[in-house]
């Protein structure tokens, strides 16, 4: 092990995980904003319009565990350049898509290469980092994956308002590219080569996780948009449930799993995991359903709303960096119960105008109180795993966040758009806050 303080190389390896952990991070939210403008100038059913957004989170979602396992196999190093390789080329391709159905295939392909790249980020930082330096970078990488929706937003907003070189929405992906170079040639140099495991990958482990994540998530990311029946949303769950069992019992069976569950086994572990989810879910919903508020109660613009969550991004950046000096268990329990303050006094002061000040006031401590939720609580349970249990952790994290910020998006989303009370959704977002305060305190 290293750390960043004692070896230099260190943090520069460092800065290049997290970049390619941003560009995937920001990527969806960038898009969600820039979607009017290219449906403007692609057009294309409505079908294939949300395929565009929900197309990178279904291969990420489906694919990311796999990408972990695949990570551990054959050199987290490796493996993250290939998924970086692969991720810049889609970004162009996204970039220089002719049609709609093209730009749905690419976003498909670019998911899929975000799935291979990003596990890899919080892998090397476990088995390469000792605890305070890993501590450090923890706080980092939290940051990142939870801002990068945020920061998105506010990238999105900018990026379609300056339409640069008349390009509209296309620099949104192309910015992508000469960063994935860059990286692309630091990355040998600047990451530690790895030393691959000898065990087999799983197959039917993959086909049983990929084939029940596709019906977990595909109803959630298509169906309200598509206002598919109840029993086009019960029959895919359903499977999902069937086969994420079967999933569950083979693993238990084989001896080189695609996900050591002997992780969960460990009782902080889980009750930090949970806590983790809740956090992520809530914060999903909280941006989703602001920023529909602001603009469609409060007629926000695009970059406007963008702007708006500036203070929630400074909020969570700053609250990441600080809290490790705090008491890890206090903080992880305060965390949590200010973000859910912070959510209700803004549907109260927010109701009918936006006072900037106090608005902007709310969404700081929002922001610091999300990362103190989420941050210290992966930087405790992260010594209790094991160097080859890294892999495994960081599909868990991963995953577990992907499919908390789905579900809180997909349920608190259809609460506020079936009320129109932004309300009604910070109550229920406060009271799943108190839920994750009080597994984060048993942690």
């Amino acid at each position: 092990m290293t750390t960043l303080d004692s070896r230099p190389r260190a943090g520069t390896m460092l800065a290049v995980l997290l970049t390619g952990q941003a560009m995937a991070s920001m990527d969806n939210s960038i898009v969600a904003v820039a979607a009017p403008a290219i449906r403007a100038d692609l057009g294309g059913s409505g079908a294939v319009q949300q395929l565009v957004l929900a197309g990178y989170t279904l291969a990420f979602a489906v694919l990311v565990v796999t990408g972990a396992r695949i990570g551990a196999r054959y050199g987290y190093q490796r493996v993250f350049l290939i998924g970086l390789g692969g991720f810049t080329v889609t970004s162009l391709a996204c970039g220089l898509a002719p049609g709609a159905a093209f730009l749905v295939a690419a976003r498909i392909a670019q998911g899929t290469a975000a799935a291979i790249m990003t596990p890899q980020v919080l892998s090397l930082i476990q088995i390469r980092l000792d605890s305070a330096a890993r501590a450090r970078a923890i706080g980092l990488y939290s940051m990142i994956l939870a801002l990068g929706v945020a920061a998105g937003q506010i990238v999105g907003g900018l990026v379609v308002s300056v339409d640069l070189g008349g390009l509209s929405w296309r620099p949104a992906f192309l910015v992508n590219v000469p960063v994935g170079l860059v990286l692309l040639v630091l990355g040998p140099r600047l990451l530690p080569a790895g030393t691959p495991t000898p065990a087999r990958l799983d197959l039917t482990g993959v086909w049983l996780l990929s084939a029940a994540m596709v019906g977990v998530v595909l109803p959630l990311v298509l169906g309200r948009e598509q206002g598919w029946p109840a029993w086009a949303w019960a029959l895919p769950l359903g499977a999902g449930a069937a086969l994420l069992a079967a999933f569950v019992r083979h693993e238990r069976r084989v001896a080189a799993p695609l996900v050591d569950l002997a992780v969960l086994a460990v009782r902080p572990v889980r009750r930090g995991l949970a806590a983790c989810c809740a956090v992520m879910g809530c914060y999903a919903a909280f941006l989703f359903t602001l920023t529909l508020h602001l603009q469609d109660t409060l007629g926000f613009g695009a970059l406007a709303a963008g702007l708006a969550f500036v203070p929630y991004a400074t909020g969570f950046a700053t609250s990441s960096l600080l809290a490790r000096r705090l008491p890890a268990r206090a903080v992880s329990v305060v965390g949590p119960l200010a973000f859910g303050a912070a959510a209700l006094a803004t549907a109260a002061v927010g109701r009918t105008g936006w006072p900037w000040i106090v608005g902007s006031g709310l969404l700081l401590v929002g922001g610091a109180g999300h990362a103190a939720g989420f941050t210290p609580l992966v930087t405790r349970i992260s010594p209790l795993i094991r160097p080859e249990q890294a892999a495994s952790f960081s599909a868990l994290v991963s995953t577990g966040a992907l499919l908390a910020s789905v579900l809180g998006v997909s349920a608190l989303g259809a609460v506020y758009l079936g009320t129109g009370s932004f309300a009604l959704v910070t109550v229920l977002i406060a009271a799943l806050l108190c839920g994750g305060a009080v597994s984060a305190s048993r942690a």
